[in-house]
């Protein structure tokens, strides 16, 4: 009777251990393999960027942004951001260097951006890079009044001006280009030293690849000038060189925005001069990580950055 009871005692012990183990396994198994969804991280630029209103333009979405957006200071900022966060959606130049900042550029409406795709119009989410001077006279000399307006014609009619600008990410028609030979017989200012002027560039950031090398292809065509950029949004680009700061601390020669000028902003018309240099798309990004999605129409982008839609696993 003893050894019986010892052996039904084993027994229960037995299963109670197998019961035991089944149970961890389930909780492993349910660790492992856990039933989640992953959260949108939706980026967005301050409300005086171009990029934002092109952006919020052709999704359809102008004043309705959800209020969960993380904002960021420039295009730079936007890529980094999103860079590094695998959940992260937000939205930069098209001049911007991808695979550098570990970011995946998405289709709209099925249609890639590119060069091609930009200038036939297929791609519909672009914009232009547009600038505007100092008034006529209202430059710090008369010399670099000259040298601003020689600088125009190279970046915006030179053939050697908008190569440069297409190879920094700049979308151009280079059949209208001119050899930068011919237009500088109208700029004798760029025979002559310029080494003592600095011209001064502000406005939009996600001009500033496009911008920065044009300007350094210029420099030796044009007596060695100086340059420095203070570019902060394109809200600061009209206001340095012809608005409410362009006496201050951070006024400028040349401002610039990634869209068009406003109507308040309507006194470019007083400017020396003013234009687009090149047309940019906006391009919809996503960290390199996520390879669930390539292509986004405009309601999912709609839905997306007015927080409908808060979950990847609901974008299809």
């Amino acid at each position: 009777m003893k050894k019986l009871t010892v052996l039904w005692l084993s027994a229960l012990l037995l299963l109670a251990g197998c019961s035991g183990t089944s149970g961890n396994n389930e909780n492993q198994n349910s660790v492992s393999t856990p039933e989640t969804t992953a959260t949108i991280n939706v980026y967005t630029r301050d409300s005086s960027s171009g990029t934002r209103e092109a952006f919020e333009k052709a999704g359809d979405f102008e004043g309705a942004l959800t209020a969960k957006a993380i904002e960021v200071s420039s295009n730079g900022d936007m890529a980094t951001k999103v860079g590094t966060d695998e959940n992260g959606i937000g939205y930069v130049s098209l001049s911007t260097d991808f695979a550098a900042n570990n970011v995946t550029p998405l289709n709209f409406e099925g249609v890639e951006p590119s060069e091609a795709t930009v200038l036939d119009g297929s791609y519909k989410m672009q914009r232009p890079f547009s600038f505007v001077t100092r008034a006529s006279g209202d430059f710090d000399s008369e010399e670099k009044e000259q040298l601003v307006a020689a600088f125009l014609d190279f970046l915006q009619n030179s053939t050697e001006g908008m190569l440069v600008v297409e190879k920094a990410g700049g979308v151009v028609d280079k059949t209208q280009g001119t050899p930068w030979e011919e237009l500088a017989k109208n700029h004798p200012i760029c025979s002559q030293d310029n080494s003592t002027i600095t011209l001064a560039t502000a406005g939009s950031t996600s001009v500033e690849k496009t911008l920065k090398a044009a300007l350094e292809a210029f420099q030796p065509l044009a007596g060695n000038f100086q340059f420095t950029m203070n570019q902060t949004g394109s809200g600061d680009g009209y206001k340095r060189v012809m608005g409410s700061e362009k006496d201050g601390a951070n006024k400028a020669d040349i401002g610039f925005a990634s869209r068009e000028f406003k109507a308040e902003e309507e006194d470019v018309t007083q400017a020396m001069a003013s234009g687009v240099y090149c047309i940019d798309a906006v391009v919809t990004i996503v960290n390199a990580a996520n390879t669930a999605v390539t292509n986004l129409t405009q309601a999912q982008v709609k839905s997306i950055f007015t927080g409908e839609i808060t979950n990847w696993a609901d974008v299809q």
